[in-house]
């Protein structure tokens, strides 16, 4: 016997499900993005340009199931695009600028952006989070105990965080419908957070550890794995070099006695001045030296500028020191002395001193040393500070001058009478009889040529070589002194 034929059941009907929200792209102009169809964006690193990201795909039979699974949920021009090989989603951070074009942000200043997108295919999107995020990190491994350890026990790991920063904003976030549809092209998401008023160590990468604010976009799809991109932005904790105990000058002096027993050759002394110790970069340091090389060797002193970077972790220490910049002087032979009067040195461009950070500390220090062959070096170090604001000591100092001199001035007039009394006059005082009566009448050239037979002017050779006249300085006049003997003028 055949098998019947049943007529099919008809299913009972449903209603379409609601279309998906489709976001247009904006129109932007390619030359404001810098982003060209044909070539791929080049990442960049922390400290320019935007930086971009691709999804992370799995390799393997577990990525082609994953490349199925994800076609199937796709729409039909998504899945086109993905089995043609369409490029994946190119999203990029870019950050303005901090106020007054400073290089980095402080507390209570708000930093802003925005995240750019740019799609080939149409994409279903999920979400699209922002998080800002900052702190500092400071590690490093312990070296082994030495034996009678085990020889297989592995050094010690210290890790330490401080949390500055932490905000959170949804730049998109689809609806009921669990996804948005953005169709290809390209699109920007502007965003802006707020800096915390509480102070915000400098950003600072150093051997063991680093003070460091990122923003970080997140862009979650239906049809790919999460994908994420960071762009760095730099921090600035400000320190004013116009405080007084940065104002004040330091000073230190050091000597050592080059040889050992009894073949010792002589002490090197070696004192070294600054004016302050406060300076920015950029700034020049003029240093006052004076070496003493009263040894038998050739000696030869520099200056150089350190920084010392200090992390502390589950009370253990860990220093770093690298010199930033030298200068170098004369040799100074044996029995010599050298003098620097102001030899300048320049600080390079590097991080400004931290001292708000309880895990990293940042210090900068001064070094004047003397290369002894044969010994060690003698060396001061002059300990100063890196701020961000100049120092302006010399005008505030000319302005409390010129207060305080007019105020020495108003004391001064208040003692001088309003209308000084005029002085009076000559002829008031002395009548002509009193004039006529003193004065010597003396007489002219023509009476002298008269009586010398001849112009007054001839016997002025007769007294261009004559002796001084005799002088006492017991009787101005003295009696009996012929013209040639000789005057004492010892009691």
């Amino acid at each position: 016997m055949g098998r019947l034929k049943t007529a099919p059941r008809a299913l009972p009907w449903a209603p379409p499900p609601p279309p998906l929200p489709v976001y247009q792209p904006v129109h932007m102009a390619r030359a404001r993005l810098r982003l060209a169809p044909e070539a791929q964006p080049a990442a960049h690193g922390a400290n320019g340009g935007a930086v971009h990201g691709r999804s992370r795909g799995g390799g393997g039979a577990s990525g082609e199931r994953r490349g199925a699974c994800a076609a199937a949920a796709a729409s039909p021009s998504e899945a086109a695009a993905m089995a043609g090989g369409g490029r994946p989603p190119l999203l990029s951070v870019v950050l303005g600028e901090a106020s007054g074009g400073a290089q980095g942000f402080c507390g209570g200043q708000a930093v802003s952006g925005q995240v750019l997108l740019e799609l080939a295919a149409p994409l279903r999107l999920r979400a699209l989070r922002l998080e800002a995020c900052g702190g500092a990190r400071a590690a490093w491994t312990e070296a082994p105990s030495p034996p009678p350890s085990p020889p297989a026990a592995a050094g010690t790991r210290l890790e330490a965080e401080v949390p500055y920063l932490d905000a959170r904003r949804e730049l998109l976030l689809a609806g009921d419908e669990g996804f948005i549809l953005l169709e290809a092209g390209k699109y920007e998401f502007p965003f802006s957070f707020q800096l915390s008023l509480h102070p915000l160590a400098t950003s600072f990468t150093g051997k063991f550890g680093s003070i460091q604010y990122f923003v970080n976009v997140t862009l979650e799809s239906a049809t790919a794995p999460p994908q994420s991109v960071s762009r760095e932005f730099q921090v600035i904790s400000h320190i004013d070099v116009n405080s007084p105990a940065l104002l004040s000058p330091v000073r230190q002096t050091q000597d050592k006695m080059v040889g050992c027993w009894f073949f010792t050759s002589g002490p090197v002394s070696l004192s070294a001045k600054i004016d302050r110790k406060g300076y920015c970069n950029g700034e020049v340091i003029p240093i006052y030296a004076e070496i003493e090389n009263c040894s038998s060797r050739l000696i030869v002193p520099k200056a150089a500028i350190f920084q010392i970077q200090t992390y502390m972790v589950r009370g253990k220490t860990k220093t770093f020191r690298q010199m930033v910049a030298n200068v170098r002087g004369n040799h100074i032979a044996s029995g010599s002395t050298d003098t620097w009067n102001g030899k300048t040195l320049k600080i390079p461009p590097v991080t400004p001193s931290i001292f708000d950070c309880c895990i990293i500390r940042v210090e900068y220090s001064l070094a004047v040393y003397v290369h002894i062959p044969g010994a060690k070096k003698l060396m001061v170090e002059l300990p100063f500070v890196i701020g961000t604001i100049p120092c302006t000591a010399f005008s505030s100092r000319n302005s409390s001058l010129v207060s305080q001199l007019a105020m020495d001035m108003r004391w001064l007039a208040q003692t001088l009478p309003d209308h000084p009394e005029a002085p009076p006059n000559y002829a008031d005082i002395v009548s002509e009889e009193e004039y006529a009566r003193h004065v010597t009448v003396y007489p002219t050239s023509a009476d002298c040529d008269e009586q010398l037979h001849c112009p007054v002017f001839a016997y002025i050779q007769e007294f261009r070589f004559q002796p001084p006249p005799l002088y006492s300085e017991i009787d101005p006049y003295p009696a009996g002194v012929q013209d040639n003997q000789p005057v004492s003028l010892v009691d």
